[in-house]
């Protein structure tokens, strides 16, 4: 395919940088993660953190985290992705990618989670 390039391994220190230079990332969920109910993947937040548009597959939970066809694209198959892929424009995913971003810093950093923690281990210890 003339418009895939194989780049090898890229480092968690280029992470960012490969993630908002991209027209969209490609998130697709091991089935062992999906056999389980909702597991969001840390590459989700990753590149949401980035500001990247989002291909990710379908999997129980993701409107909990981000909006499919606003803040993250959701395919159920390669003909899916194929499909938003053609219809999308680099204005397009930057405006997905900006949603994500806010939305995940508004909602789902490791400081959300904390106090989420803190509440629910002070409400364990009463």
């Amino acid at each position: 395919m003339p418009n895939v390039k194989w780049l090898c391994h890229v480092y968690t220190r280029d992470h960012n940088a490969f993630n908002s230079t991209s027209l969209a990332v490609l998130n697709v969920n091991r089935a062992s993660m999906a056999r389980y109910g909702f597991s969001p993947p840390t590459r989700i937040f990753e590149a949401a953190g980035a500001g990247a548009c989002i291909i990710t597959d379908e999997w129980e939970g993701i409107g909990m985290f981000l909006e499919p066809g606003s803040e993250v694209l959701v395919a159920k198959g390669g003909a899916e992705v194929a499909e938003h892929l053609k219809w999308l424009s680099r204005d397009r995913a930057y405006e997905i990618g900006r949603r994500a971003f806010k939305r995940i810093m508004a909602q789902h950093t490791y400081s959300h989670r904390a106090k989420e923690l803190d509440l629910i281990l002070s409400g364990l210890a009463r």
